[in-house]
């Protein structure tokens, strides 16, 4: 005789904690971590299917002052910044029983293990939008994807990343 299961499936956070974890995740990337702060880092969608970040052309940024290109440093660290923000969004997707406050406890453990930046053009636009897609979230690492286009839509750089998340 086949055996069926009746296990229950998890239980969903409710809208309200949904909200409350968004508003937490949102501050966390935009203002407590200060070097998001520094870049100007802006959460443009918490989507786990397509999380998004987005930041302004600003001189501070400037790595070539005869051109006015973003600077390779900056570039990477959004790129890094955004791996890590598609991690918080899948795990909080991967735990939706858990309260805003138990997945940020998650975030704390997160480090980046591995990154990879293509440069593929020169960082030049008004701002730029940072996108990133999670290949796999384990118990222990997590694995992503990232890519950062300008104003117009153009490809800048690519990254690869691998982050401890427990």
């Amino acid at each position: 005789m086949p055996h069926t299961s009746h296990a229950q499936p998890p239980r969903r956070r409710s809208a309200e904690e949904q909200a409350r974890l968004h508003q937490a995740i949102t501050e966390l990337w935009e203002q407590r971590i200060t070097f998001n702060t520094v870049l100007g880092l802006k959460v443009e969608s918490l989507d786990p299917a397509s999380p998004r970040l987005r930041f302004d052309m600003r001189p501070e940024l400037v790595g070539h002052f005869l051109y006015g290109r973003l600077h390779g440093g900056v570039i990477s660290a959004a790129l890094d910044a955004m791996g890590g923000f598609a991690l918080t969004t899948a795990i909080g997707e991967k735990h939706p029983d858990e309260t805003a406050d138990q997945v940020l406890h998650r975030f704390g453990r997160m480090g980046t293990i591995d990154l990879r930046i293509d440069y593929l053009r020169q960082g030049i636009g008004q701002h730029f939008i940072a996108t990133a897609e999670v290949t796999r979230l384990g118990g222990r690492v997590g694995s992503t994807q990232m890519r950062l286009h300008n104003d117009a839509g153009v490809l800048i750089a690519t990254g690869a990343a691998a982050y401890i998340v427990s």
